[in-house]
């Protein structure tokens, strides 16, 4: 008897702790988290980004959480940390919260199709942020800069600063699974073609593009060829291996005075020291995207010659007021389309910036961007 008495107090007292760690567990899910989501509660714009480990999208993280804050509705932000799966795993867990909008920037543009479909079989209004989600129906709205001016600006700065004839380029471009790296360098090859055509550039690291020369117009498959060769993955570690190779297997004829097609700023610096460090390299003018602080930094100690300003805040003034316009029931103003490669998708697209030494405070602190305190050597 006095043995079942101990078994019943046991089982009271285990059933007290499991509430009150069940009551301390408990709580609301916060505007952003790791991909994991947060407790319960309607979410009415479930945001998904690719990634944490890039400066770009942290920026565009404390941009949507600044826009939060002006709006009633409520909403999450997750990572998928560069997973397809997990991406597909943050789709459902904001489905399974409820939401109406989908703001999506994929990790890889054709993967991302299978989450976007489960999101409009829930009849969830999907808006493709920044990168297009390609290969499906499942599109609603696609949010972006214009990335073939991207890609023409960077090309035009290199065409602006070349002197002479001959000049040594080297190409490099995005991840092959996303769409805006063929639209970069489809940009960027607009502006560069007649010039390596006139002899003004001579393609050093790709003998795709070299094949190419007097070909105005690329195929998609043309491009996935040249891109094929000059990728990064947008991985600045990958940009670095990849810099490295190029500058070791080329003469003395593919160095001195030279021009540098990188596609966003973190592989631009890293592609920048590579070249810097090589003494047969006199002077290279380097291309970049995004306006990171560290490129910034880089731009005003004359380490990157330029970067392509894409002002994040307009960009998700644009996606939150789509959002917006949707869940109070009204169709979202649009500026053009793109060819997602199933369907025609509305876009609203946001204009782009070329900022170098000359223009870097104007462009990016007076207009407050950022801090002048942020950045040494500024004048």
């Amino acid at each position: 008897m006095v043995n079942t008495r101990k078994k019943f107090s046991l089982l009271l007292v285990l059933m007290a702790v499991v509430l009150v760690i069940a009551a301390c567990g408990g709580g609301g899910s916060g505007s952003s988290s790791e991909g994991g989501g947060g407790g319960g509660g309607q979410v009415d714009v479930g945001i998904v980004l690719p990634t944490k480990d890039e400066p770009r999208w942290v920026q565009d993280e404390q941009r949507f959480k600044d826009a939060l804050a002006e709006t009633d509705y409520s909403t999450e932000i997750l990572f998928s940390q560069g997973s397809s799966a997990k991406e597909k795993e943050n789709v459902d867990i904001l489905l399974n919260k409820g939401i109406k909008v989908l703001i999506i920037a994929p990790h890889d543009g054709a993967a991302a199709a299978a989450a976007v479909e489960s999101a409009k079989k829930d009849d969830v209004t999907v808006i493709a942020y920044d990168r297009l989600i390609t290969d499906t129906e499942a599109v609603d709205y696609y949010v972006t800069f214009d990335s073939l001016a991207v890609g023409a600006a960077q090309a035009q700065y290199l065409v602006d600063n070349a002197e002479g004839s001959g000049v040594p380029l080297y190409l490099y471009a995005g991840a092959s699974s996303d769409n805006n790296a063929f639209l970069f360098f489809q940009g960027a090859w607009s502006v560069l073609q007649p010039k390596v055509a006139d002899g003004t550039f001579k393609i050093a690291n790709s003998s795709e593009a070299e094949a190419l020369k007097d070909t105005a117009e690329l195929s998609r498959d043309q491009l996935g060829k040249v891109l094929g060769q000059v990728t990064t993955n947008w991985d600045p570690n990958e940009a670095k291996n990849k810099a490295q190779t190029h500058l070791t297997g080329v003469g003395a004829d593919m160095k001195g005075d030279i021009a540098i097609l990188a596609p966003n700023d973190g592989t631009a610096r890293s592609i920048a020291d590579v070249f810097a460090s090589d003494d047969e390299v006199t002077n290279y003018v380097i291309t970049g995207q995004d306006a990171e602080k560290a490129s910034v930094q880089y731009i005003i100690d004359e380490k990157q010659s330029m970067t392509v300003f894409k002002d994040v805040r307009t960009l998700v003034k644009d996606a939150m007021d789509m959002a917006v316009t949707v869940l109070e029931g009204n169709e979202p103003e649009t500026t053009g389309s793109y060819d997602n490669g199933a369907v025609e998708v509305k876009a609203k697209q946001t204009d782009v910036i070329t900022v170098d030494k000359e223009n870097v405070k104007a462009e990016l602190v007076d207009s407050g961007y950022y801090e002048a305190s942020e950045f040494t050597g500024l004048q």
